[in-house]
């Protein structure tokens, strides 16, 4: 942010040479707008491409939820080095080779308005913190829509402070310095624990935010869903629903030792949903919107739980093995 932003307010500083006016204003306007629409296509083609790379590897669960967790581990040293806790943390941002900084600094003493749009693109070659974590993201998704997705909207939620810091850096160079740091490093490592979450769900624990939440939730409402699983009857063909919000089970009981069909159908799911797995088998299935899937799996022989999920660890639930 201050790197960017600093080179950002070099680059307009030409325009405060001008007539004054009008004039003046829109020549700010212009180089801020164009910088940003710069730096939005070549992040969006960059996060295209990392999304790519990531895809071209078919990771098993057991190494999906690892690099998950990995990722989680970047973003988290990312933020407590945006926080200063430790110089230990430094090791977690990446620096950018000298030749780089030089070229991109060497566009910003430009005043015409390509400067601020080389500016815009040749920032993905000076990624701070918090842009290096998001582009761990893209790389994690292991899709190259999903990939620009998430480093297009990072762009964007970031230019309206982009805006206002170049048109006004002046006036808030001292006053959201010292502000930036904090909130970003919280963002992150909020998006870390819920990755690590997902990373534990994958790998087949029990224990997750969503089912500490529905635990609480039974708790606080008498939820009588574990009673009513117990008192069904056993079942060798399980019809599962995908919807985007989860998934829905006609019968979740299935009986030990046997072999049990799953009937998968997706009927609203287009995201993470799509992905179904069971992490203790190392069972993942893709069922595209409209479409529907079946396989066999032959169940644990203990009685016990059987844990299922989104690709992500999102979304899921939980087969209920009973003896015969």
């Amino acid at each position: 942010m201050a790197v960017q932003g600093g080179l950002l307010a070099t680059t307009i500083a030409g325009e405060d040479k001008g007539d004054g006016g009008d004039r003046e204003s829109k020549g700010k306007i212009g180089a801020v707008l164009s910088f940003l629409a710069a730096k939005l296509i070549a992040y969006t083609l960059l996060g295209s491409l990392l999304g790519w790379l990531g895809s071209l590897i078919q990771f098993s669960l057991r190494l999906q939820a690892t690099l998950t967790i990995f990722v989680a581990i970047f973003m988290i040293g990312t933020a407590l080095a945006l926080l200063n806790v430790h110089p230990v943390f430094r090791f977690f941002i990446i620096e950018t080779p000298p030749f780089f900084r030089r070229l991109v600094r060497k566009s910003a003493k430009s005043a015409n308005l390509f400067a601020p749009a080389i500016l815009g693109a040749f920032t993905i070659f000076i990624p701070c913190g918090t842009t290096q974590a998001m582009m761990a993201l893209a790389i994690a998704s292991g899709n190259p829509l999903w990939g620009s997705l998430i480093l297009a909207t990072f762009v964007l939620g970031t230019s309206p402070l982009f805006f206002f810091a170049g048109y006004s850096m002046e006036w808030i160079k001292g006053v959201l310095a010292d502000r930036f740091a904090p909130v970003a490093a919280t963002v992150i490592i909020g998006l870390a624990v819920w990755n690590i979450n997902g990373g534990v769900v994958l790998l087949g624990s029990p224990v997750s935010i969503q089912s500490v939440a529905r635990e609480f939730y039974c708790t606080v409402t008498f939820c009588d869903m574990p009673v009513n699983a117990a008192t069904r009857a056993a079942t060798d063909v399980v019809n599962i629903t995908i919807q985007s919000n989860g998934y829905t089970v006609d019968n979740p009981v299935i009986p030990a030792g046997r072999r049990v069909r799953i009937k998968l159908s997706n009927m609203s799911g287009g995201g993470c949903t799509q992905a179904f797995t069971i992490p203790k088998y190392g069972i993942q299935k893709v069922v595209r919107l409209g479409e529907s899937q079946e396989f066999e799996f032959v169940a644990p022989k203990e009685p016990g739980e059987l844990a299922f999920s989104c690709s992500m660890g999102m979304y899921g639930g939980k087969l209920f093995v009973v003896g015969g």
